[in-house]
């Protein structure tokens, strides 16, 4: 039987249950603008009815708070982190092709792009027909050419410091994931510590969901979260859980545990104007590559990857023909051509999943001046059955990033300022200088020493066709292949000295026609009348690079506008359910402050009718 004061006992409780509703309601209420928070409700549920000696049989005993809880659907949580690192890849994607579109800018005087200075070069050249020998004018052409080259330097610079921007962001990022993921671990272990005696660790919970949320923006996120069971009675929960945090399908916190990534610089450079120490990222426990090219890869340390290491599938693809100890000959697919090849001097090839370091390469031209086979010089030998299983497998050098990256852009400068110096080196090799000399190279390479490179190892003819007489080039060759976008130039001789600049042939200077300008006349169609870029002319070229920026930069925009809404709708269901409302918290609080008030008017009144009967019956 209940004790004769059982009706205080039952409104004390409820009392003591609004009054933790209130509590409740005012911590969210204080953290309505904190950052990742989650709404919470106490839960209540009357308490277990007692037995009595009456008709009745039983009676309740008032209202218990069994739990406060935070209010997270793990559904919309998981549609958030698939959704945001889509987010995070195409937000830094645009941040780059925004930068990167910035140094092809042309808006005429104001701030000169490829167009107008390579206008002004040729109107330069123009000037030369009348009359060719003028020193002024030789003066201002050399001027105009320097400032085309310097044109190619310097957005070649430029982009290289977007590469190393990029791998310096990688590594940052990287830096951000590991902390991440020690901090996960952490907080499993005191949200388990808590809630194994009986407890709800609400903030922490939150807490940890919001560096998951951060997480999602840098790569893919998977999250599992299972109960601890008795081992022996799968249904007996102990109050823990298990909380497993994948990356990409690898395991990155396993509850208490954790893994961490680590920036290793590579040995040798993949392409030729890659700047040094570029990082591969590896798991630092098992030093396993992590696959940031994979195609369930995302995010923004995918979006850096591509902007750095972007080739458009074109880096360098064929397949071995042969193999001894020390070499291997390989038949490309890509780079067919010595204006087209951008792999390093030396470097690793890929044959199998298994990585050859080579220390240079030879490559064989057909009688068009098409590369039939590369033969690449092994550091280390070959055994015998190794050299001869790789033959007929698919050989590569780097990955093949099908995206237009830096690597791509800078590609394509080499490859158009090849086809151009060739042919205008052409013609200049067809005639003399002031003094009656052969004419060498005008537009030149030069290497870290300065030294010029002249191609001598390499004969084009006008018609951008390699002399098939010299049949081999290497890596060391002084060929068009040491010609890039970072070290193109004129010829030191040419710029000390006006004179040496061929406008017309020899001929015409022993018979003292200095003026003549037949070869000037020649070369002037080199503006728009050759095709030698991308079945263009010259002057097409930026258009043929604006046009790849600006469709890459549309494709980024558009799934950066898609992602971004539907981050948006995901946000907005997840905050309808977990978000703190402003006015329901009012109301709340209105409503838990009615019940509280009505539970102490009960004690009120039990206290009055208790008071009656001790203090005015019992004497």
């Amino acid at each position: 039987m209940p004790s004769t004061f059982f009706g205080l006992t039952i409104a004390s409780s409820a009392v003591n249950s609004f009054q933790a509703a209130i509590n409740t309601t005012a911590n969210n209420v204080s953290n309505v603008q904190t950052k990742g928070y989650s709404r919470q409700v106490a839960n209540r549920q009357a308490a277990e009815a007692l037995r009595v000696n009456q008709k009745y049989g039983t009676t309740g005993s008032g209202v218990t708070t069994t739990s406060i809880t935070a209010m997270r659907n793990f559904y919309y949580d998981t549609k958030y982190w698939e959704n945001q690192s889509s987010v995070g890849r195409f937000q830094t994607k645009m941040n780059y092709l925004n930068q990167i579109e910035h140094y092809y800018e042309d808006d005429g005087a104001a701030n000169p792009g490829f167009t107008t200075i390579f206008t002004n070069m040729f109107n330069q050249l123009t000037e030369f027909t009348s009359p060719a020998g003028d020193e002024n004018r030789r003066k201002n052409f050399i001027s105009q050419a320097q400032i085309f080259t310097s044109y190619f330097n310097n957005v070649a610079n430029g982009l290289s410091r977007l590469q190393k921007d990029c791998n310096d962001e990688i590594k940052t990022l990287v830096s951000s994931i590991n902390s991440s993921a020690e901090k996960i671990a952490a907080l499993t272990k005191q949200i388990n510590s808590i809630e194994l005696q009986g407890g709800i660790a609400n903030e922490l919970r939150d807490q940890r969901a919001l560096i998951i949320d951060e997480l999602s923006e840098i790569v893919p996120v998977t999250v599992e979260e299972s109960p601890v069971t008795n081992s022996n009675y799968p249904d007996m929960y102990l109050g823990g859980t298990n909380y497993v945090v994948r990356l990409d399908g690898q395991v990155l916190v396993n509850t208490f545990e954790y893994r961490s990534l680590t920036c290793v610089p590579r040995e040798n450079k993949i392409n030729q104007t890659d700047v040094e120490g570029l990082y591969n990222v590896v798991w630092s426990d098992t030093g396993m590559n992590f696959n940031m090219n994979a195609k369930s890869m995302d995010g923004s340390l995918k979006a850096l990857m591509e902007i750095r290491d972007g080739n458009n599938a074109e880096n360098f693809q064929g397949r071995v023909i042969s193999a001894n100890p020390g070499e291997i000959k390989i038949n490309p697919s890509t780079m067919t051509t010595i204006e087209s090849m951008t792999m390093a001097a030396e470097g690793t090839i890929s044959i199998r999943n298994k990585s050859y370091n080579y220390s240079g390469f030879e490559a064989e031209l057909d009688e068009n001046g098409n590369i039939t086979s590369y033969t690449f010089r092994l550091e280390e030998a070959l055994d015998g059955s190794e050299a001869a299983e790789i033959i007929g497998k698919d050989a590569k050098i780097g990955d093949s990033v099908d995206v237009m990256g830096i690597p791509y852009y800078m590609g394509q400068m080499s490859e158009f300022i090849r086809c151009f110096s060739e042919r205008f080196n052409a013609y200049q090799h067809g005639g003399a200088d002031l003094n009656g000399d052969p004419m060498g190279s005008f537009f030149v390479a030069t290497d870290f020493n300065g030294e010029e490179f002249n191609f001598a190892d390499q004969s084009v003819n006008t018609d951008g066709v390699t002399d098939p007489a010299k049949t081999k080039i290497s890596s060391t060759s002084n060929s068009y292949y040491q010609m890039n976008a970072l070290n193109f130039c004129v010829a030191d001789a040419s710029v000390r000295n006006s004179a040496i600049f061929a406008t017309t042939t020899a001929d015409h200077i022993a018979a003292g026609d200095v003026d003549a300008h037949d070869i000037v006349d020649m070369m002037l169609k080199l503006q728009s009348d050759v095709k030698m870029f991308r079945g263009g002319s010259a002057e097409g070229f930026l258009s043929c690079i604006y046009s790849d920026i600006t469709i890459d930069s549309q494709e980024s925009q558009i799934f950066l506008d898609n992602f971004t809404d539907i981050s948006n709708s995901i946000t907005n269901q997840r905050l309808s359910i977990s978000g703190v409302d402003e006015d329901e918290e009012a109301l709340d609080l209105v409503k838990f402050q009615n019940a509280y008030n009505l539970a102490a008017r009960m004690i009120q009144c039990m206290s009055e009718m208790y008071d009656k009967l001790i203090n005015g019956t019992g004497i």
